[in-house]
């Protein structure tokens, strides 16, 4: 018994010496190791932020419910001041030369006077229907060498009710222009008159 004991002494005594030994070694070769001058560079990451979008869908609309009853029919829109039983409206006859030729495709370079090709009805006021009146409007205006109106003016009517009406007219209508030595011109002071009438 302490035979073992004094083995063991002799061996952990041993061993500690030689531990010693190992750690002086390491010592004096590590310092070469830390002293030996290298330059470490140390790198830094940055994280950036990026503007990121987000798409977001929209969700579909509802189908809507089914009717159960069709939607009622929709009355024609009442056009104003129009009423093909109210009466009758007379633009007037207009004297026209008989030295006038027509070409096709355009107009000819032969002399003559102006000559009506479109003349659109007034539309019979609705106030004047519903009253009953009836009457004419004398206008004024410039037929073009492009065979349009221009400048119309009210010379009288026997109601304001028709002034508007009339003038919108007169605008409308297209003339076949006045030919002199075979150039167009313009023809001002032409008078027409426009007769409004209700029909029984």
């Amino acid at each position: 018994m302490v035979g073992r004991i004094g083995i063991s002494l002799a061996a952990g005594v041993i061993m500690t010496f030689a531990l010693l030994w190992v750690m002086q070694i390491l010592i004096a070769t590590g310092k070469d190791a830390l002293g030996d001058g290298k330059d470490y560079k140390f790198v830094d990451f940055v994280r950036v932020n990026r503007e990121e979008t987000i798409e977001q869908k929209k969700p579909k609309p509802k189908k809507p419910p089914e009717v159960d009853q069709p939607p009622p029919d929709v009355p024609p829109p009442a056009m104003d001041d129009i009423d093909p039983n109210a009466g009758s409206i007379s633009i007037g006859s207009v004297n026209i030369g008989t030295d006038i030729s027509i070409g096709f495709g355009g107009f000819d370079t032969v002399d003559g006077e102006y000559l009506p090709i479109v003349k659109v009805q007034p539309i019979y006021p609705r106030r004047a229907q519903s009253r009953g009146l009836a009457g004419y409007c004398n206008l004024k205006f410039t037929v073009t060498r492009l065979g349009t109106v221009a400048d119309p003016q009210i010379i009288d009517c026997t109601s304001s009710v028709f002034e508007r009406a009339s003038l919108q007219a007169v605008l409308k209508w297209k003339y076949k222009p006045r030919v002199v030595n075979g150039e167009p011109i313009d023809v001002p002071g032409v008078t027409h008159r426009v007769t409004y009438q209700i029909e029984d």
